[in-house]
């Protein structure tokens, strides 16, 4: 019963992290600004960090099954 919410929300995180890696990565190689308004390092940084951490999180919800 348990597992059900897990495969779900690991998917989720892994396929939000793998699609904001793929756009961040795509914007940076473009020279294009991955947020307006702020410094491209540090959004490009900032949104690379967070799909590292959402694929992280996937990982981890599909290894508790």
């Amino acid at each position: 019963m348990e597992s059900g919410p897990a495969i779900f929300a690991g998917t989720v995180f892994c396929l939000f992290g793998a699609g904001l890696l793929a756009w961040t990565v795509s914007r940076a190689r473009q020279r294009r600004p991955v947020a307006h308004g702020v410094s491209p390092v540090a959004s490009a940084a900032c949104a690379g960090l967070a799909a590292v951490i959402s694929l992280a999180l996937g990982a981890w919800c599909l290894g508790r099954l």
